[in-house]
């Protein structure tokens, strides 16, 4: 193996690009990716077409730098580049569908400010994956770092272009929050992208119909060292200042967007942290009822560590639910293949059809609001009715030995419940289910996409349970054996 295939196997990941700058992730890299991704995905779609590459990026220092490398590798190999400056990734998933030009967003979404990434996509923001696309770039990448020529082709050209209005106006075309009470929000955009597409998008000074929200925002202003707080609000210790906010001013809820803002979490009006698997049911049960009414069955994915309340709340109201693994690049697949009208993950991601099946924090937020403001109860009240069990959050865990932990977590869960009434899969990691009459709850335990962890999520009837089903799976995995 070459030194550069070494080199970017580092930073290649399973759905996208990331590393640190300029240890991992350097402008030559860059402009080589650039150029692949040209050559071996965007040129072969484009057939007769110059081949178009829409590229933004968020608010990182190294950002501007890492785009024009990318932009020149792109436009060496022949694409024509749009460049739409400073975006949220839904945003620059937008102008590829709008545009139905291939994509790429330079971002290292929640990671800490050393990091940048690249997620790419291909026109009409189909997803690049290591099963799309993504190892033949990383192939010819290698390749062009160890001095093979760009393919002859005549450069491409650079536009600027702008797609936040379009973008605005997209969304609010696909929910109605003109009518409803009005809602004190207060919103944490976490220095990132957020701070740019709320306001165009619910703010009074959108150019578009005043809506009935009164928005208190926190950290609005893109700042890619993030001043405050990590862009991840998957860690609760980020959504601190969101949840006492909340509760100072009496608002309604609070809404948190990661550093890129494709994710978005909730908090009620309690300052309580809402899961995602509710928000999913929540949005799953709109957008269904939504296509029903129109006389299609309705498709919603959720994925493997979704909370078993998912598939049964949308199997009540008629849907079909499908269990998917977990990632974006699988779920965008599976979104197209299954012909879904939403799929929803515990990272706060959620995808929409009409969004070019991609995934939308802001989106997901709009529903929310909706929701909301079409009852008269408060959201506590509203996701109650969705969240029947426990679940445990997800667990960090280091682990040397990926399978031998597997196994030992299945033997001490076998021994504890008896392995005839355990049911086993191995669509992402795995999972053990024992979903029984008055004893319901299963494990599931798989390698993170991104870093060198264990991920545990653990779910339940109660409380009790979790806990102790959590100390028998760290307990096993901690020494290897149960």
């Amino acid at each position: 193996m070459s030194g550069s295939l070494t080199a970017l196997r580092r930073v290649v990941k399973a759905y996208d690009i990331r590393g640190i700058v300029p240890a991992e992730l350097d402008e030559r890299l860059v402009h080589a990716v650039g150029a692949a991704f040209v050559e071996m995905t965007v040129r072969p779609l484009a057939g007769a077409a110059a081949p178009r590459v829409v590229v933004a990026r968020d608010m990182r220092d190294s950002g501007p730098a890492l785009v024009a490398a990318f932009v020149d590798g792109a436009r060496t190999a022949g694409a024509d580049v749009l460049d739409a400056g400073r975006c949220s990734t839904d945003e620059l998933y937008f102008a590829s569908g709008h545009l139905a030009a291939a994509g790429a967003m330079f971002t290292a979404s929640h990671n800490p400010a050393r990091y940048n990434g690249i997620k790419l996509c291909l026109p009409g923001a189909r997803p690049v994956g290591e099963d799309t696309g993504l190892r033949a770039i990383e192939s010819r990448a290698a390749e062009l770092l160890d001095g093979a020529p760009i393919a002859a082709s005549p450069a491409g050209s650079l536009d600027r272009i702008d797609v936040l209005r379009a973008y605005a106006e997209r969304l609010r075309s696909l929910v109605d929050l003109t009518r409803g009470r009005r809602l004190r929000v207060v919103i944490d955009a976490g220095n990132g992208m957020a701070g740019l597409t709320v306001p165009a998008v619910l703010g009074s000074d959108a150019g578009l119909v005043h809506l009935p929200l009164e928005i208190a925002p926190l950290y609005f202003e893109p700042d890619g060292t993030f001043p405050n707080h990590e862009a991840n609000p998957l860690v609760p210790a980020n959504t601190a200042a969101l949840q006492a906010e909340v509760v100072r001013r009496g608002a309604d809820l609070g809404l948190a967007f990661d550093g890129d803002a494709d994710r978005c979490f909730v908090v009620d009006e309690l300052g309580r942290r809402v899961d995602p698997s509710v928000i999913t049911a929540l949005v799953g049960l709109r957008e269904a009822r939504r296509v029903a009414d129109l006389g299609e069955v309705p498709v919603v994915l959720y994925n493997a560590i979704s909370s078993r309340a998912v598939p049964e709340l949308l199997g009540a109201q008629g849907a079909h639910s499908v269990r998917t693994r977990v990632g974006h690049s699988f779920i965008k697949s599976l979104m197209a293949s299954e012909d879904a009208v939403f799929g929803g993950e515990h990272s706060g991601h959620f995808y929409f059809r009409d969004f070019f099946g991609a995934d939308s924090g802001l989106l997901a937020a709009m529903h929310v609001l909706a929701a909301l403001a079409e009852q008269r109860t408060p959201l506590s009240e509203l996701v109650a009715t969705l969240d029947p069990y426990v679940r445990s959050g997800e667990i960090d865990v280091p682990a040397d030995d990926v399978a031998g932990a597997q196994r030992a977590v299945l033997d001490v869960l076998s021994r504890s419940a008896g392995p005839d009434a355990l049911e086993i899969d191995r669509l992402d990691g795995l999972t053990v289910s024992h979903w029984h009459r008055n004893d319901r709850w299963w494990v599931n335990v798989r390698p993170s996409n991104t870093e060198p962890l264990l991920r545990v999520n653990i779910e339940g009837e109660h409380a009790a349970m979790v806990q102790r089903l959590r100390d028998l799976v760290l307990a096993a995995i901690g020494d290897g054996t149960p």
